[in-house]
């Protein structure tokens, strides 16, 4: 896989994000490499896998040092699964609007932008599908409006600017 390419639209205004699913982590950290990205930021609530723990926070955080990659996390305020039922609708799920509007959120957004204006960035979840994460329907959401184009490194190595939800 060819290098990504840098051009004047990559500084200030995009942000990647990747999910890591099942892929080893030298395929993870193979994509980001392939990206350029100097930064990850960690977006999981709980930052720990059971059946993939060269995912969880300290062992990531080490991989991604190693193939200078700087690592941050920043799931208690980005994270997609609160723990507060005032976050949550009716059947329990995750009600993405009332967690953008918190203070929390909202400052985890800015430090996510502030560091994504001085180096290449990707945030992160477990997801793969973009479209089926918080990743897209809460942070990529909420960048966009913002006036950011975000990015999806897929687990091909391609990229998706938007993600589609399923019809099925």
């Amino acid at each position: 896989m060819e290098p990504a390419k840098r051009d004047a639209q990559d500084a200030p205004g995009v942000v990647w994000t990747i999910g890591h699913s099942n892929m080893s982590i030298e395929r993870f950290l193979e994509l980001l490499c392939a990206h350029e990205i100097e930064l990850l930021v960690d977006v999981r609530t709980a930052p720990y896998s059971r059946h993939w723990p060269q995912f969880s926070r300290d062992a990531l955080a080490r991989s991604a040092q190693v193939n200078d990659v700087a690592y941050l996390f920043l799931g208690r305020e980005l994270g997609g699964k609160p723990d507060d039922p005032a976050l949550r609708g009716p059947h329990g799920l995750p009600d993405y609007d009332a967690i953008a509007a918190t203070p929390l959120y909202q400052e985890g957004i800015a430090r996510l932008t502030a560091l994504a204006r001085e180096r290449r960035t990707a945030f992160m979840c477990s997801e793969g599908d973009p479209a089926q994460c918080h990743r897209e329907r809460l942070v990529a959401r909420t960048l966009r409006a913002e006036g950011w184009q975000v990015r999806h490194i897929l687990t091909d190595g391609s990229i998706q600017q938007e993600a589609q939800a399923s019809l099925w």
